[in-house]
């Protein structure tokens, strides 16, 4: 049987690099529109307006946005659109708002209203999610769950996972949950735990958390009602332990719900895992490399993806300035490499597959470009177009697709 099944393809730090290296990466930067395609493909119906791609900049207190056409593949930079520290960012899924992490101590999330014409952002909210300032800031990712009703926090700083409710206009509520993680690991950047990823899973009955300092994926119950994740013992056997010095940093659920890939940081590889979505349970069933064959250096992975189908999973690396594409096996879920090739840039802090499917973007953060792959549906495989954006320290890149007629957000 198919545990699987088939969904069409559109259905629905590591060492700094030389100067030298930087400025070669830079070269093919560009911030005015560039066109990839002749012409329009036949049929296709181009939005008026084009996306809106927000992106976060590390360390560099903004916010840039980018306006791409989908139909065309053409991105045209917008620029900063607001000053604010912004080391994650989180459009909701169908309201006109966004949602930047900031890293001063606090955990502080700031709310912006987006104007689909222009781009504009208007600040309309602001949190604090830590109760007692841990002492340096460093929230290290937000997301919006399926449901829409959740913005999940990575607070890497306290190694604490955090659930914000969401309101019907896209505004936050008060903290729900906060949970705190427990443990540390063999190397000198794991002397506690650092959250660096919460997900939701299919069932919505668990919230799963990828504990870079901690070296496991800690699995609570989560309280879909009240947007709550409850508090579990850290090494019971809803934990799920990876090799010492791993690093776990992300996750992310096969659409068929019974397989996780779990990609860690520090020893650069990617883990298949079976999900009893009865008792929340993880087992290991697979382990692979993102490293190149002979890699020496900086060992360092750093964002995961899956494709709507669930028929390829993408990794980057950061010790080798690579993305890799993995194919997924139909019954199975097992990965095979497919694909390397160079990201277009420096240390590929993360990436971000187009809804449409068609596109992937990479924010290539030492360089300070962000760079635009075409993706084919049939095999998975990227082709660099050779366009890229400038972004100063780009570390996300979040979408939002206005409708056909758009003004100002009104969240």
């Amino acid at each position: 049987m198919n545990d699987f099944p088939h969904v069409p393809p559109d259905a629905g730090p590591s060492r700094r690099p030389s100067r030298r290296t930087v400025l070669a990466a830079l070269t093919v930067s560009a911030s005015t529109a560039v066109p990839l395609l002749g012409a329009t493909p036949a049929g296709a119906t181009a939005s008026r307006l084009g996306d809106l791609l927000y992106i976060g900049t590390w360390g560099q207190g903004q916010v840039h946005a980018v306006r791409f056409d989908p139909d065309r593949g053409t991105m045209t930079s917008l620029g900063s659109v607001a000053e604010v520290s912004s080391n994650w960012v989180a459009v909701h899924p169908t309201r006109p708002v966004l949602y930047v992490a900031g890293a001063e101590q606090g955990g502080f999330i700031r709310v912006f209203a987006i104007d689909d014409s222009s781009g504009a952002l208007r600040k309309v909210g602001e949190i604090e999610t830590e109760t007692v300032p841990s002492g340096s800031g460093g929230l290290s990712y937000i997301g919006v769950n399926a449901d829409a009703d959740t913005l999940l926090v990575a607070d890497f700083a306290t190694g604490s996972a955090v659930t914000v409710p969401i309101g019907t206009d896209g505004r936050l509520g008060a903290v729900a949950s906060r949970v705190q993680d427990t443990g540390s690991g063999p190397s000198p950047r794991q002397t506690g735990p650092h959250t660096h990823h919460v997900v939701i899973d299919p069932s919505r009955r668990f919230g799963l958390v990828a504990d870079f300092g901690a070296d496991r994926v800690f699995v609570h119950h989560y309280d879909r009602a009240a947007h709550r994740l409850s508090a579990a013992a850290p090494d019971g056997p809803n934990a799920y332990a990876t090799a010492p010095g791993s690093g776990p940093r992300r996750l992310a659920f096969h659409p068929g719900g019974r397989t996780v890939y779990l990609l860690n940081e520090l020893t650069a590889d990617i883990e298949v895992l079976r999900w009893d979505a009865g008792q929340g349970l993880l087992t290991s069933r697979q382990l692979l490399t993102t490293n190149a064959p002979g890699h020496t250096g900086t060992t360092s992975a750093a964002e995961l993806a899956i494709s709507r189908d669930g028929r390829h999973v993408y990794a980057s690396n950061r010790g080798d300035n690579t993305l890799v594409v993995f194919s997924a096996g139909p019954r199975t879920g097992l990965l095979t490499e497919v694909q390397r090739l160079s990201c277009g840039g420096v240390t590929p802090w993360s990436f971000s597959l187009h809804p449409g499917g068609r596109w992937l973007f990479v924010a290539n953060e030492a360089s300070g470009t962000v760079n635009l792959f075409r993706v084919d549906a049939g095999s998975g495989h990227l082709t660099d177009t050779g366009a890229s954006v400038a972004v100063p320290n780009p570390d996300c890149v979040s979408f939002r697709s206005p409708p056909a007629t758009a003004g100002p957000g009104r969240p």
